[in-house]
């Protein structure tokens, strides 16, 4: 199972975030982008998961990040999160060029 964890801006359109997810099972997010992702998820026909990530290490450590969510990378503790606690992020976080996406896979093993 490969989750996407997403974190973008409030205003990023549907098109860029179809773009970005590429080939996952499940999608996860904050509680603050949930409205913005659930079409998302219902036009890609895959379940979303909005979890908490704050408290959540995670191996990229932005401190806009920290300081408004209390995590590193709200993409990959969110990854991490929705896998469960076996889950391995496949890689490091993926930015979009645009600067509004940011995505980071973690599989279960």
């Amino acid at each position: 199972m490969k989750v996407a964890g997403i974190g973008c801006r409030a205003d990023t359109p549907l098109e860029a975030l179809a773009h970005a997810v590429g080939n996952a099972d499940v999608l996860a997010t904050i509680p603050e982008r949930a409205a913005l992702l659930r079409p998302l998820a219902d036009h890609l026909g895959l379940p979303l998961r909005i979890v908490s990530v704050a408290g959540v290490e995670t191996p990229t450590r932005s401190p806009r990040v920290q300081s408004l969510h209390a995590t590193g990378s709200v993409a990959e503790a969110a990854a991490l999160v929705a896998a469960g606690p076996t889950a391995r992020l496949t890689g490091p976080r993926i930015a979009s060029a645009c600067g509004r996406i940011t995505i980071a896979i973690a599989e279960v093993p």
